[in-house]
Order: C-alpha cells, then sequence, then structure tokens
C-alpha cells in the first residue's frame, strides 16, 4: 500500500526522505529515453537497486513502505561539466568586463585567497550549485596556494559530487627541471588520494595550453588516460588567446594540443568556441570532450560552441556553466538558445536539436565527459542515487504537452523540492538539513569584502566606487 503523501506535513515528508532505503513512487521519472509514467525506484547503499514499472516494483519489494509522489519528476541530478569552485566571491564583478577577465579578476582574487577564504568560497559555490539542480560538478583548479584537499572538504561537506582539478602549469619564469618534477610527482600523488572515493574525482589541468610545455601537456595527459581521469584545459575561448598562440607556435590552441600529444579521449576542452573545421576533425577522431558554456560565451565571451555541429560531428560533449550562475534550467534553456541565434534563426532549424539533445548533454553528455558515465547521468539500476524531486504542480507546467521540452524552456529552480546524492537528502527546498546555511552566508558577507579589497583586481567599465585598492603583493597572473 502505497504512503499517501498528501496527508504528510513537509517536515514529515522531508523525515520520511532521509530514509537510508526508500521505494519511491513518482509521477514520471526521467529515463534515458525520456520521461516515462507509472515506474518506481528503489534507493538503497547510495545507489538505485531497481528500476521498473511500480507494480513490479512494489510486488518485489514487500519489506518496503512505498513513498508516493503523484506531482512529483524524479530525475537524474545535473552535471555542471566546468566550473570554477574558488572564484565564487567575486561574481558580478566580472559582468560587462571584456575577454580574458582571469587575467585581470580571477587570477588576482585566487592569489589572495588563504586555506580558509579556499575552503569558504569553495562551499558558498557547492552550495549554489546544489541549489540550482546540480550533483556533480567538475572544478576546473585553482591558482590559490595549498591543498586542493581543502576544497575537497568543502564539497563534501555541502554534499556535492567534485571532480576536483589540480593545475600542473610549467611555464613560469621561475620554473626549473627540479621544479617540473615537483608539478608530476604532486599530480601522481594528486590522482592516487582521491582514487576510488566516494564523492571526489581526481583531474588533472593545465590552465590553458600556452601555460604548459609540450612535455607537460602530454606528461599530464597520459597521466590522466592511465588513471582513468579527465585532463582539463581552457581552449579556442577567446581570440586574443587564439592569436596568441597562432602567433607563438603557428598553430591554434586545439592544435598544439594534438601536436603536444594530449589530445584524446580523456581531454576534456572547456569553451572550443572559435574552432576551424580542421580542429572539429581532430576533436571528433581523438574522442576529446567539451564542454559547452553558452551563458559564459553571452556573459564575457568571443563566441558560441557550435554544439549542434559537435553533436552531429558525435563530438562528446555535456554543459558547463564556468562559474557564472549555478542554475541547471537556466543553463539549458540558455543552451538551446543560443544554438538558435548562432545559427538556429540564419538556417531555418526551428528545432535546434529539439529538448531531448540539451537535457540529454546536462546529464549523461556531463558524465561521459567527465569519464563518470558508469556512475552518474542516468537512473538506471547500479547508478549512484544522485537525483532531484522536481514538483510539477505549478502554474508554469500546466497544461503539459511535451515535458522534455517544458524543462528545457518552462521549469526553474524554485520547483526542485529535493537534492540526494550518492542516496543522502543533502537539500530540501533549496536548503541544507543538516547545517545551517543561513548562518554560512551571514559569515562569507563579512569577509569576501575583505578578501576582494585586498586582491589586486582591474576592472575596465567599473564604477570608481568599486575599484579595490591593492593592499598587497599578490601575483596577477600564473
Amino acid at each position: 500500500m502505497l504512503m499517501n503523501t498528501a496527508s504528510l506535513t513537509a517536515a514529515d515528508l522531508q523525515g520520511a526522505l532521509k530514509s537510508d532505503t526508500l521505494l519511491l513512487v513518482p509521477g514520471h521519472v526521467l529515463l534515458a529515453d525520456g520521461p516515462t509514467r507509472g515506474y518506481a525506484v528503489v534507493v538503497s547503499g547510495g545507489k538505485f537497486t531497481a528500476v521498473g514499472p511500480a507494480d513490479e516494483i512494489v510486488a518485489s519489494h514487500p519489506h518496503l513502505e512505498p513513498l508516493a509522489l503523484p506531482d512529483k519528476l524524479l530525475m537524474p541530478g545535473f552535471i555542471d561539466a566546468h566550473h570554477h569552485l574558488t572564484q565564487s566571491f567575486g561574481k558580478a564583478l566580472a559582468f560587462g568586463e571584456p575577454s580574458e577577465i582571469y587575467r585581470r579578476i580571477w587570477v588576482p582574487l585566487e592569489n589572495c585567497l588563504d586555506e580558509n577564504l579556499v575552503y569558504l568560497s569553495a562551499k558558498l559555490a557547492a552550495l549554489e550549485a546544489l541549489r540550482g539542480g546540480f550533483t556533480t560538478v567538475c572544478d576546473a583548479g585553482t591558482r590559490a596556494s595549498g591543498d586542493a584537499a581543502t576544497i575537497a572538504s568543502a564539497t563534501q561537506e555541502v554534499g556535492v559530487r567534485c571532480v576536483l582539478g589540480l593545475i600542473c602549469n610549467d611555464l613560469a619564469d621561475d620554473i626549473d627541471a627540479r621544479a617540473r618534477a615537483a608539478i608530476v610527482v604532486r599530480a601522481q600523488q594528486h590522482l592516487a588520494r582521491w582514487d576510488g572515493h566516494a564523492l571526489v574525482h581526481p583531474s588533472l589541468a593545465i590552465s590553458v595550453p600556452e601555460a604548459g610545455s609540450d612535455g607537460m601537456l602530454q606528461t599530464v595527459a597520459s597521466m590522466c588516460a592511465e588513471a582513468d581521469a579527465v585532463f582539463q584545459t581552457h581552449a579556442n575561448e577567446h581570440l586574443a588567446a587564439v592569436e596568441r598562440s597562432i602567433v607563438r607556435r603557428r598553430m591554434r590552441p586545439i592544435e598544439h594540443l594534438h601536436y603536444a600529444g594530449a589530445l584524446g579521449p580523456h581531454t576534456l576542452i572547456a569553451h572550443a568556441t572559435l574552432v576551424t573545421p580542421t580542429e572539429l576533425n581532430l576533436l571528433a577522431s581523438t574522442g576529446a570532450a567539451v564542454s559547452y558554456n553558452p551563458v559564459a560565451s553571452s556573459w564575457k565571451g568571443n563566441a558560441i560552441a557550435p554544439a549542434l555541429q559537435m553533436a552531429a560531428l558525435g563530438i562528446r560533449f555535456g554543459l558547463g556553466t564556468d562559474g557564472t550562475r549555478s542554475d541547471a534550467f537556466r543553463l539549458l534553456d540558455a543552451a538551446e538558445t543560443a544554438q538558435r541565434f548562432a545559427s538556429g534563426l540564419a538556417t531555418g532549424d526551428s528545432s535546434c536539436g529539439a529538448g531531448t539533445l540539451w537535457l540529454d548533454r546536462a546529464l549523461r553528455g556531463g558524465a561521459d565527459a567527465l569519464r563518470l558515465q558508469g556512475r552518474i547521468g542516468e537512473i538506471a539500476p547500479g547508478k549512484a542515487a544522485d537525483f532531484l524531486l522536481v514538483d510539477l504542480d505549478v502554474p508554469e507546467m500546466r497544461p503539459s504537452w511535451d515535458l522534455t521540452w517544458e524543462l528545457v524552456r518552462l521549469a526553474n529552480r524554485s520547483q526542485i523540492d529535493a537534492v540526494f546524492v550518492g542516496g543522502k537528502l543533502r537539500l530540501w527546498q533549496g536548503w541544507p538539513t543538516d547545517w545551517d546555511a543561513r548562518a554560512f552566508l551571514h559569515e562569507v558577507a563579512e569577509i569576501a569584502s575583505a578578501a576582494v579589497a585586498r586582491a589586486p583586481i582591474q576592472r575596465v567599465h567599473g564604477a570608481p566606487s568599486l575599484q579595490p585598492v591593492p593592499q598587497t603583493s599578490c601575483a596577477t597572473f600564473d
């Protein structure tokens, strides 16, 4: 007999969802081939242990009390394929700024973060991600000094799954052979430290191809391939960087990566907006993946990644926020809208991949790009129970004719009632269930202002009152 949730208070329903083992019977389950009615799922030990027709699942689990959720959609948690967790203190400082803001804002800010500030910044970003429906975030690595374990600690406390990047740049002025060897050792330790961890998945990164020697690019990419981890880099995002690569190397950035032996199935390219047909062919032939970051393009980019063409060529890609805003439903809308503006209007393509493509790329596509397709990205037995309960009983979703399109264009963050990661209820109606997030936000508000004021940030279009006076000798670029 189904438990009648209509008679439960919000607190009682929240309590019921905290059980270690759950038999859930929602109105819809989002499966790999689309939203499905009449299905149930069993969650136990942090994984989905059974998924199928409700009558069959209920009958085969007589020891469990089914929890009926008739107006809810049970769907996989979204996957952010490109984030910068230690940049959350900056936010609107980057708005309206010319490209390559990492040189003037993000690197100066990160270089002035101590261990506590790294922890607070990452925790704030992780909380934003969960509130926006992301259960997995891929961090591209930080320029802040200290141990990456600080970021891992923050994400674990919040409960979000994290692909944790470690930057391995080796072209700073003071780098010699001994320092390069130390980078490799540190990278090996990072991969080993998090191997097999429940929520933290190690990754190595070189910020942009020009920040790594050919030897380091090849070495780091090979280490990731051996460990089945992701090698991350930003490539072909800004015109200035593409032109520097052409002038210095006589190659475009993605061509440079291929030349250095760093382009392959374990490579994740952030952005890839300014790409030639030759570079698209390189991505397709090597099996490299891309993080398509449409909001980043609209806020501070030089172009929009040709995601529809990538899909047609079989290039693997997920969706990323680039730390812009952690709102998964708005990211879906931006992904489809950007393609409509970039190519659909000019070609008369009124579908632009339809809602199906963008929803799939935000889920299974992201899992594939992060080399986690065997663990996350869909509701299926054996997969980690990273999922959302989305309220469909709202005006925006009634009447419902095509739930997939409606999720892409009409759904919003306020409909996310519950966020689960590893089978554990992490957020209920936007807030953590086991720690005081509001007190945390007050702490961050006081500390972040001082941290930003210390950093030698240079805003081109900022109001004079927002221009901080540098108070330290923090480096501005590495």
